[in-house]
C-alpha cells in the first residue's frame, strides 16, 4: 500500500474509533483531575488502550503516580510517540483542553498502529501534570525519548495554526534575609529586607534593558513584612524569567540576575537565598520537517490554518523539553472563535461537538503525519 493509500485507510479508522474517543473526551470533561492527581484518567487511558493489547507500564513512580508508557508494534524500523495529556486546572476543569489532546494522541496512536504493527513500533506516552510541573521534562531526562524517531502532539486552540517557538522559562524565587528590630529602637538596630528587595527590583529593571535577547521577566513581592512598625526581616520576591533560546536564558540571563540579588544583599548587609521554584521548561525547537508533513495533511482534511514565523511565542510549554531529544513540534486546532485558554468559555469549547469533530481531524492530521514519517 502506498503512502497515498496508507493515509486514506488511517483516516477511515479514526472515523470507526470515533465513538470511543467521544467518549474519552467525555470522560476526562466530566471527572476534570488537578495535575500529578489524574487517577481516573489514567485508568480509563489505560482500559482502552489494554483494550488494543498496548503495553503499559507505569514510569517515574517515584515522583508520579500517573505518568506511564504503552507500546506496541515491530521494534526494528521507526519508533513513533504520541503525547498525552490529561491534567486539569482547579475550578475550571479542563480548560485548557487536555481531555482533547488526549483524544487526538489515543487516536491517532491507534489507528496508527493498525496499519504499521508488523513495521513499526507505536509508542503513547502518559504525562501528566502539563499545567504545574511538567512531566515531560522528567520524562525526557530519563531517556525515554532518546530512540523515538518522532513525538507527536497537537494542542486545542481558537485557531489552526502552525509552525513558531515558546518560551524558555525557569521561574526563580529570592528571599531577603535581614535583621528584625522595632522601627524606634534608639539602641538595636534591624536591616531591612525589603529595602534590599525594592533596590534589587529596580535594579533588575535596569538589568533586564542591557540582555540582547528577546525576554520576558514578570515579578511579584509575595512578602514584605509583618507589621509597619516592624522592620522586615524578610522580602521574597517571585519571578518568572524567560526568553526564546534556553542557553541564553540558563548561562546569561540567570546568571547575571542572581549575581545582582548577590552585590545587593551584600550591599545592604543583608543575605539572599535564591532558589527556583518550578522546572526549566526549554524553548521549543519545532522540526521544520513535521510542521511541512502537517501543512500538506491539514491541506487534505480541508482545515485552514495560519503560519507563524520561527521567533513567535506566546507561552511554555514542557514540549519543548521534548523537542531538545527528538522530533517534534505543536501545531494547534481550532475548538471555537474569540475563546482563550485556562477560561471557562475554553472548557465549554473543550467538550461542545464542534471541538471534539475538530479534535476528530486533529487526530486524522497527527496519524498521516506519522505515516511520512514511516516513508522518509
Amino acid at each position: 500500500m502506498n503512502k497515498n493509500d496508507l493515509k486514506q485507510e488511517i483516516c477511515r479508522k479514526i472515523d470507526q474509533l470515533a465513538p470511543l474517543l467521544y467518549q474519552l473526551a467525555d470522560f476526562l470533561a466530566k471527572n476534570p483531575e488537578i495535575s500529578g492527581k489524574e487517577i481516573k484518567a489514567v485508568n480509563y487511558l489505560q482500559k482502552i488502550l489494554k483494550q488494543f493489547n498496548f503495553d503499559f507500564t507505569p514510569i517515574l513512580t517515584g515522583k508520579y503516580s500517573t505518568a506511564f508508557i504503552a507500546v506496541k508494534g515491530n521494534t526494528h524500523n521507526k519508533k513513533i510517540g504520541f503525547l498525552t495529556e490529561y491534567d486539569a486546572l482547579p475550578d475550571i476543569g479542563h480548560a485548557c483542553g487536555h481531555n482533547l489532546i488526549s483524544m487526538m494522541s489515543i487516536g491517532a496512536a491507534i489507528a496508527f498502529n493498525q496499519l504499521t504493527d508488523k513495521i513499526a513500533q507505536t509508542i503513547v506516552f502518559g504525562c501528566p501534570a502539563e499545567e504545574t510541573v511538567g512531566a515531560k521534562i522528567d520524562i525526557a531526562e530519563s531517556g525515554f525519548f532518546d530512540d523515538v524517531d518522532a513525538a507527536l502532539i497537537i494542542h486545542p486552540d481558537d485557531k489552526t495554526s502552525i509552525g513558531g517557538t515558546s518560551y524558555a522559562s525557569h521561574p526563580l524565587q529570592v528571599n531577603f534575609i535581614g535583621k528584625e528590630a522595632h522601627i524606634a529602637d534608639p539602641v538595636y538596630h534591624g536591616i531591612n529586607a525589603l529595602d534590599a528587595l525594592v533596590d534589587f527590583y529596580t535594579k533588575l529593571k535596569q538589568l533586564q534593558n542591557t540582555f540582547t535577547e528577546p525576554n520576558l521577566i514578570g515579578t511579584i513581592i509575595t512578602e514584605g513584612g509583618i507589621a509597619p512598625n516592624i522592620i522586615p526581616a524578610k522580602a521574597t520576591l517571585r519571578s518568572t524569567i524567560r526568553a526564546l533560546n534556553s542557553d541564553y536564558l540558563e548561562n546569561t540571563m540567570l546568571v547575571q540576575i542572581k549575581q545582582l540579588a548577590n552585590d545587593i544583599a551584600k550591599k545592604h548587609n543583608a543575605k539572599v537565598e535564591l532558589y527556583h521554584y518550578e522546572p526549566l521548561y526549554k524553548d521549543l525547537r519545532s522540526d521544520m520537517r513535521l510542521n511541512e508533513y502537517y501543512k500538506h495533511n491539514f491541506n487534505l482534511l480541508g482545515e485552514k490554518y495560519s503560519i507563524f514565523p520561527d521567533d513567535y511565542a506566546d507561552g511554555s510549554t514542557d514540549v519543548g523539553n521534548v523537542s531538545h531529544v527528538t522530533r517534534t513540534c505543536q501545531p494547534t486546532i481550532c475548538i471555537g472563535k474569540d475563546i482563550f485558554a485556562h477560561t471557562a468559555e475554553f472548557a465549554c469549547a473543550a467538550n461542545s461537538a464542534f471541538g471534539k469533530e475538530q479534535a476528530i481531524k486533529g487526530a486524522k492530521a497527527m496519524a498521516m503525519t506519522a505515516i511520512d514519517i514511516l516513508f522518509e
